[in-house]
């Protein structure tokens, strides 16, 4: 079931953006990003293992759903359809049932996934059914297992390294996280993900929870292979802020170089962030200068004091640099 795309009023094509993530970071990217263009496709990542998601995923051996629901409910319009479909998929039971916390969204994909026995048709199913305003794809065809590196578990031995394993469990650790791997370690790709990235205008990475949400795509053989060698151009949106247990820490320029470390031969042309959190960081500067690229800086953030990116402040980055 392949989407359609409109010409802007001006007759040009739109912008083709592939955005990569998962959770809350993606989903602020691809609500700012579908106010920007017709054309863009969101690719997820699979390794939840907690919640509804990871209960579904147990239990019937599906990819977990989670993501891929916030993914669609991102998309969602600003109409009166748009918005109460969005919250619909978002809604979770509260029961003292089997039900309780299970959010609707993850139940309908998963009847459509057996039904059509397809992940990615019973997704564009449901994009349909939203009137989603872009297409949610999984990064890999299997449910993965992130594995986490992680230092100053043991307060004997601070540089000691301990493996962890799962989503959960390595964006909860108490350590310091080091490095990822995937289980399986040579999981198959998407293969409309990987075409989405070839075919792409702009790939976007980022914000989001670093090594759960955002460096595993990295880690899936194909898919790395097509983000290295698309003609895309590669932005990367910093995080407001460090995030308790995954990136404790971290500043600016922290999240360039593990994403450097983890794809040595990926180049990026822009990086994002936040005015207000980096007008004058030169150790980011020079990262991104030697990533090849250039810092571009706006008022991002909610003026609630949050750490949250505002959706129409995103939003008008998106199409500066976009449309550039």
């Amino acid at each position: 079931m392949a989407k359609s795309t409109t010409c802007d009023e001006d007759g040009q094509r739109p912008p083709r953006v592939v955005a990569l993530g998962g959770g809350h970071g993606l989903y602020a990217s691809l609500s700012a990003l579908r106010r920007v263009t017709t054309d863009v496709t969101a690719i997820v990542t699979v390794a939840d293992d907690g919640g509804s998601s990871g209960r579904l995923r147990r239990e019937l051996g599906v990819l977990p759903p989670g993501d891929l629901r916030m993914a669609l409910a991102a998309l969602c319009g600003d109409d009166e359809w748009g918005h109460t479909w969005s919250q619909v998929i978002q809604h979770r039971f509260r029961s003292e049932g089997e039900l309780h916390g299970h959010a609707v969204g993850n139940l309908l994909i998963v009847a459509l996934w057996e039904l059509l026995g397809d992940s990615v048709a019973g997704l564009d199913w449901v994009g349909q059914l939203l009137g989603a305003h872009g297409r949610v794809l999984p990064m890999s065809s299997v449910p993965l297992d992130i594995v986490a590196e992680v230092s100053g578990l043991d307060p004997r031995r601070p540089e000691a390294l301990t493996t962890v394993r799962g989503q959960v469990a390595c964006a909860s650790t108490s350590g310091k996280v080091r490095s990822i791997s995937l289980v399986p370690e040579d999981p198959p790709a998407s293969p409309q993900a990987v075409k989405a990235v070839r075919e792409a205008d702009w790939v976007v990475f980022g914000p989001g929870s670093w090594f759960t949400s955002v460096l595993p795509h990295l880690l899936v053989p194909d898919l790395a292979r097509a983000l290295v060698g698309t003609r895309a151009k590669r932005m990367v949106v910093l995080n407001l802020s460090p995030q308790r247990g995954e990136t404790d820490g971290f500043r600016p320029e922290n999240y360039l170089e593990v994403l450097h470390e983890h794809a040595p031969d990926l180049g990026v042309d822009v990086v994002l962030a936040d005015q207000g959190k980096v007008e004058e960081d030169r150790p980011l500067k020079e990262v991104v200068g030697r990533l090849g690229g250039c810092l571009e800086l706006a008022h991002l953030s909610c003026d609630d004091g949050t750490p949250r990116h505002d959706p129409d402040r995103l939003a008008a980055a998106f199409e500066r640099i976009l449309r550039g």
